[in-house]
């Protein structure tokens, strides 16, 4: 059984459609988990050049820069990342952080680091 020439062309353009609507449904999947952000945050001891728009904050006579709830302390130029000395304080938080009842006190969590509100600021604590 022979096929008409029409009948082929109708088969070609299905089969065609199908192919292309798959090929943009993957496309979308991949495009979409190229946009997925992962993090990595310096530990303790790394050293870099620059800092994205730090608050300085002044602890015991020692400048701390507080960056996108990363802790610094100055080197010459360059900044070291350092663990948050207790009772260090800050106005602001970043969003990400995580609201968690300890011992029944209302404790601020980022990036492994505790904090307790205390007036207008935040301050950091042991747990």
């Amino acid at each position: 059984m022979v096929k008409e020439p029409e009948t082929i062309k109708i088969y070609i353009m299905k089969a065609l459609k199908t192919i292309l609507i798959s090929m943009a449904l993957l496309g979308t999947m991949v495009a979409s988990a190229q946009k997925a952000v992962v993090r990595i945050y310096p530990k303790h001891g790394t050293v870099v050049t620059t800092i994205k728009k730090p608050r300085v904050v002044v602890h015991k006579k020692t400048n701390f820069y507080f960056a996108d709830g990363v802790w610094y302390k100055a080197r010459g130029k360059r900044y070291v990342v350092c663990a948050a000395p207790n009772g260090i304080r800050v106005k602001r938080l970043p969003r990400a952080r995580r609201v968690v009842v300890v011992n029944g006190r209302k404790l601020y969590k980022y990036r492994g680091v505790w904090y307790k509100k205390s007036g207008r600021h935040y301050v950091v604590v042991n747990v």
